[in-house]
């Protein structure tokens, strides 16, 4: 007599099922996701394995697994069927949040809760959001306004990371460019609620900065988060509706070529550049942030082990950035060690999340070797 295996969350992996879709059908089980992951180089993420429990519907939806991958899309590159491993992963998220079939960790939770109640994952009450650029004479954007300049919410409201926005900011003005801000009308881009599974909270999200940019007269945006340029560019409306965004180090190394901004000082370093995954492996600009440092006078740009195409993720993706690491499994130390094994004083990076996750992962003894920067800090210095 064969004995039925009960599955208490059929329903749940039904919905997986039908969600992840096609990524299923074409998965035939190589086991290149799982050797490929960066996480595998610190501890063990068996990616194959989940994908085979979905396909045999036996998901362990209590897992801390669902919640492991940071959708930096290494497998997704690496996956000789092309398979979009990262929406089952974001699949079996929607699943837990909108079934309750499992945890969603504790700090997520969190953040969820101050995206819905405030407009950002901080939790800061949203006329706040313009505060970082109070002492630098921005001004608010409004009709006609060439250019809106969207700082992201880690931005705006970390102290440490706010530097990214002033540096953007300086370089605008001394560029003469037409630009402005919208503070408290605009919100989250909500690309961790997606990637965490709220997708509710991610509709409303959209909703509420499309009509602040409808209602605004925006029609160009710049971003620094790499983030919410993947987000904007391929998970809102924006072209269907007349948009047009451009991350940072697009924008500058365009005034850069047209001859808009210009050095004057050196900056003599040693920089490694890191590529970070949404403006490198998912968006494809891999170019301008390496020209903007090789035409800063002084700059050495050396290049890691990883690099383009097989960067190493910074840990921060698919909603870890909100989450705590153990010591010895993150990967920003990883990549650290690549930069001071190619003799970079400075790191040099173009994603908030990135900054926050070296500034926060890494020890004392390392940032005392190798100073992290924004590639507009560098431009700024050098201006």
């Amino acid at each position: 007599m064969v004995r039925q295996i009960a599955n208490p969350y059929k329903e749940a992996v039904d919905i997986v099922k039908e969600m992840g879709g096609e990524a299923l059908r074409l998965c035939y089980q190589c086991g290149l996701c799982t050797g490929t992951c960066p996480w595998n180089v610190l501890k063990s993420f068996p990616v194959r394995k989940l994908i085979h429990e979905v396909q045999l519907g036996l998901v362990d939806f209590e897992s801390e697994d669902m919640w492991t991958c940071v959708t930096c899309g290494n497998c997704v590159q690496q996956c000789p069927r092309g398979v979009e491993i990262i929406d089952v992963m974001r699949a079996m998220r929607r699943t837990i949040v909108a079934l309750g079939v499992g945890p969603v960790p504790d700090s997520l939770r969190v953040t969820m809760k101050n995206l819905a109640g405030t407009g950002n994952p901080w939790g800061e009450p949203t006329e706040k959001r313009a505060d970082w650029a109070q002492a630098l004479n921005v001004k608010t954007f409004s009709n006609g306004t060439q250019l809106l300049y969207f700082p992201c919410c880690t931005t705006a409201y970390d102290s440490s990371v706010s530097r990214i926005g002033k540096a953007t900011v300086t370089i605008l003005q001394k560029a003469g460019i037409d630009f402005g801000i919208l503070g408290s009308k605009e919100a989250c881009c909500g690309e961790s609620a997606r990637k965490a599974g709220d997708e509710e909270l991610f509709q409303r999200l959209v909703q509420e900065n499309m009509t602040a940019f409808a209602e605004n007269g925006v029609k160009n945006i710049v971003v620094s988060s790499p983030h919410c340029y993947y987000t904007f560019r391929n998970e809102y409306p924006m072209a269907q509706n007349g948009f047009q965004v451009m991350h940072s180090t697009q924008f500058l190394a365009g005034l850069i070529r047209e001859g808009k901004l210009k050095f004057s000082k050196e900056v003599k370093k040693k920089v490694a550049y890191h590529d970070p995954c949404y403006l490198g492996r998912h968006s494809g600009v891999f170019d301008e942030p390496r020209e903007i440092l090789s035409s800063i006078p002084g700059v050495e740009l050396v290049e890691m082990a990883n690099h383009h195409e097989n960067s190493i993720c910074c840990g921060g993706g698919g909603g870890q950035v909100w989450m705590e690491t153990k010591p010895g499994e993150r990967l920003a130390e990883v990549r650290a060690q690549q930069a001071l094994e190619v003799g970079a004083d400075v790191l040099a990076l173009a994603c908030p999340y990135c900054m926050l996750m070296f500034e926060g992962c890494l020890t004392q003894d390392v940032l005392d070797r190798l100073e992290l920067r924004d590639i507009t800090e560098l431009v700024a210095e050098a201006m």
